[in-house]
């Protein structure tokens, strides 16, 4: 699937749960035609989100490009739950496993893109063996877990590692960057660095004034 960059996408979880179907009209109207969604054991981070009842009404408008996030623990037994919802991109961590080849083979052959997430702590040469073989690579700029958490710059250190790692190959994998996003944290990650900037409460989800056209302006002026 061809995609146009750099892109914003909504992460899911942090919108109105009770109004799911008039949040994503007032995506589309904004201009989004992204979707990222978390899902959270518990376990892998102190958190629990989004089961597969919650996105399967979701994915199932297929208005938008989509990517389900496992932040979990075995994300094997996540896999088999998720690929049935037809997601574009599955991600998973790799400090969640000792095996992330065969899981990105898992997803490849379930229909899916595979992704996979590296947490702002994690050092990024953990990542360099499989940059070849995913489709999406999902750098955190937090911890995973929850919303609101104060921008990391060792996340922005991953990305300008691995970023100059994936100029090099043949066919990269799309570079997604996750937390704290808005204006002034995209204005630090700088130009060219990602092709997609994942906005939950800082840039969208909130209390603010303004729809979510205006609320998004700004980045969309960035990208």
């Amino acid at each position: 699937m061809a995609h146009l960059f750099p892109q914003i996408a909504a992460s899911i979880m942090c919108a109105d749960p009770l109004q799911v179907e008039t949040e994503l009209e007032k995506l589309t109207t904004a201009g989004v035609k992204w979707l990222h969604a978390d899902v959270m054991d518990g376990l892998f981070v102190d958190n629990l989100a989004m089961a597969p009842y919650n996105l399967a009404p979701i994915l199932a408008r297929d208005e938008f490009v989509t990517d389900i996030h496992l932040a979990v623990t075995r994300p094997e037994r996540y896999i088999e739950m998720f690929a049935p919802l037809a997601p574009d991109y599955l991600t998973f961590h790799v400090e969640a496993t000792k095996e992330p080849g065969r899981l990105i083979e898992m997803i490849h052959q379930a229909g899916c893109g595979a992704g996979l997430a590296i947490n702002p702590s994690t050092k990024p040469e953990s990542v360099l063996p499989y940059l070849a073989q995913i489709d999406y690579l999902l750098v955190m700029t937090v911890a995973p877990g929850f919303a609101g958490q104060k921008f990391c710059l060792s996340g922005l250190e991953n990305l300008r590692f691995l970023k100059k790692q994936i100029v090099e190959l043949e066919e990269r994998p799309i570079v997604a960057v996750d937390g704290n996003i808005y204006a002034e944290t995209v204005k630090q990650i700088g130009p060219g660095q990602a092709d997609l900037y994942i906005v939950g409460t800082a840039a969208l989800f909130n209390n603010k004034p303004g729809n979510y056209e205006q609320k998004l302006a700004p980045l969309f002026e960035l990208l």
